[in-house]
């Protein structure tokens, strides 16, 4: 069973994701990097991550997939949050800039997506990957497709 089907099929996405945001849920992949849901409006979510050994690469820094995870993730949870009861996303597309390294010590890190645009069976929206300071670490653009959970 789905995590969104688990958290309430009867709720529209938005509060799927504030009830995930409450009751600190996430999916396998989410708590493999230790993300957290931090913040959800309709169009927009903001995630949180700390990268560390966890994410170590053989350069000593952030592998790009801890980078790609919650920039995907962002998207993502972006247009679920545009979502009615009953329907879902997947990433048809994701295309990841990376700015500079993320250091092992960079601390908390954040994902802020957006939505783009919001058709009835594709979406696009846009994350950017930051530090606490806000410097831009990584962006990324998205396609997703739309259909039923």
């Amino acid at each position: 069973m789905s995590l969104l089907r688990e958290i309430g099929a009867e709720l529209p996405g938005v509060e799927q994701l504030r009830r995930m945001a409450e009751e600190d849920r996430q999916p396998g992949m989410a708590t493999t990097f230790g993300m957290r849901i931090v913040e959800v409006g309709e169009g927009r979510v903001t995630l949180t991550a700390t990268p560390g050994p966890h994410v170590e690469n053989t350069n000593a820094v952030a592998q790009g997939g801890f980078a790609a995870a919650l920039l995907d993730m962002a998207c993502g949870y972006a247009v679920i949050s545009k979502l009615p009861v009953g329907r879902t996303c997947s990433t048809l597309e994701l295309k990841i800039a990376y700015h500079r390294p993320v250091r092992l010590d960079a601390g908390v890190m954040r994902a802020e997506g957006v939505v783009v645009h919001m058709g009835s069976r594709i979406a696009y929206s846009e994350a950017r990957f930051l530090d606490e300071a806000g410097k831009l670490y990584a962006s990324a653009s998205s396609t997703l497709m739309l259909g039923d959970i």
